[in-house]
């Protein structure tokens, strides 16, 4: 099975220069723990939920006045969406990560692939991913 089949095609956004309560509130309206940080259709990072509370309010920033490109993460793992789930899943399991960024062969953003875009798929293959995904402490 191929990424595309399970990959969700409509993924939320934020601009870098956004504050971080400004992702976090749109992060609430749509329901969703993950944004890609865009600006002019260009990929500069993934911002979620975690790097908010863990990256920004435990360490004392002003949600208000810090920016999303602060704490998001540029390193952006990525696959293409014609690759097999089983790729993914593999990339998801040595990064430890529980989202992957899809692009097309024209290194234009596809989707996004989740653990439970995943599970739809092979619930062992998830079941592997949420394992190495998942904090020790």
């Amino acid at each position: 099975m191929k990424i595309q089949e399970l990959m969700s095609t409509e993924v939320a956004s934020v601009r870098p220069d956004a504050s971080l309560r400004q992702a976090a509130r749109k992060m609430s309206e749509l329901g969703v723990g993950t944004l890609l940080v865009l600006e002019n259709d260009e990929l500069l990072g993934i911002i979620t939920d975690r790097d908010i509370s863990v990256h920004a309010v435990a360490m004392g920033r002003d949600a208000n006045w810090t920016d999303v490109k602060t704490v998001m993460t540029t390193d952006v793992v990525t696959c293409f969406n014609d690759q097999e789930i089983s790729d993914a899943a593999q990339v998801m399991e040595e990064q430890h990560i529980r989202r992957l960024t899809v692009l097309n062969h024209d290194n234009k953003l596809a989707g996004l692939l989740s653990v439970d875009d995943l599970a739809r798929g092979s619930h062992d293959l998830a079941g592997a991913v949420l394992e190495a995904a998942t904090p020790l402490h």
